[in-house]
């Protein structure tokens, strides 16, 4: 199983379970979800997400998307993480392929960590 990150509200999440899908913000203004490795969640949340307490990790099992995966770069050619590629889901995310939610909060100093419930995905 390959698993990909989204970062959103619990709120956001909630309001998806009852049409069975997942839309992001993101995917009507550029045409894509974004989402992360288990490697670049940390920096993403760092970057875009400073001091939220309402966040909360979608595992998505890659294989299970209803809708098709690219990895990309960055959108803005000033991101220093050029050479990284990034999951970006091009659809609605069926929350049949989350295969678990996790609480997603910083610390004291706003900054995150990955949960320890996600050690399970790390190989």
């Amino acid at each position: 199983m390959k698993i990909i990150l989204h970062i959103t509200s619990r709120e956001d999440w909630e309001a998806a379970l009852s049409s069975g899908f997942y839309r992001s913000a993101s995917l009507d203004a550029e045409g894509f979800i974004h989402c992360s490795t288990l490697g670049q969640t940390v920096d993403t949340a760092d970057r875009f997400f400073p001091g939220r307490r309402d966040l909360v990790l979608l595992c998505i099992d890659e294989d299970r998307a209803g809708s098709e995966v690219r990895y990309e770069g960055p959108a803005s050619d000033h991101d220093p993480r050029m050479e990284s590629r990034f999951p970006h889901i091009y659809g609605p995310l069926n929350v049949s392929a989350v295969v678990r939610v996790v609480a997603f909060v910083p610390d004291a100093g706003g900054h995150f960590a990955l949960p320890a419930e996600l050690g399970a995905f790390q190989a």
